[in-house]
C-alpha cells in the first residue's frame, strides 16, 4: 500500500474513531450524536439516502457531484455502523481478506455458504 493509500485509510479511520466518540456528545451539539441517538433504524435510513443520492451523482457525471454524495454516504455508513456496534476495522479486516483471492472465486465461496 502506498503512502497515499495508507494516509487516506487513515482518514476513514480516524473519522470512525470520532463518530464513535460522538456517542457521549449531546444530541443538541452533535449531528452525529443525534443520528447515533435515533438508533440503527435511523442510521441505516440516512445511509440509503445518501446511498441512493450517490447513484445519482454517478449517473449524472459531474465530478464534484459526484466526490461530495460520495463522501457524504461513507460518512453516513461509518455511523450507521457504530450505531449497529461493528467496527469499522472488523469492516476492513473482511476486505482484507477478500484480497487474497479474486472477486468471482470470493462471491462463489459466499454463495455456497448461504
Amino acid at each position: 500500500m502506498s503512502q497515499s493509500e495508507n494516509s487516506n485509510t487513515m482518514v476513514l479511520q480516524e473519522l470512525a474513531t470520532l463518530i464513535a466518540g460522538r456517542r457521549s456528545a449531546k444530541a443538541d451539539q452533535s449531528y452525529t450524536a443525534k443520528l447515533l441517538g435515533a438508533g440503527v433504524e435511523k442510521c441505516a435510513e440516512k445511509f440509503g439516502e445518501e446511498a441512493i443520492e450517490t447513484i445519482i451523482a454517478l449517473t449524472s457525471g459531474r465530478h464534484d457531484d459526484i466526490k461530495a454524495e460520495a463522501a457524504d454516504a461513507l460518512y453516513h455508513l461509518l455511523v450507521a455502523l457504530e450505531a449497529a456496534n461493528v467496527p469499522f476495522d472488523d469492516v476492513l479486516d473482511e476486505l482484507k481478506s477478500r484480497t487474497s483471492q479474486s472477486g468471482l472465486q470470493e462471491k462463489a465461496s459466499r454463495s455456497a455458504k448461504t
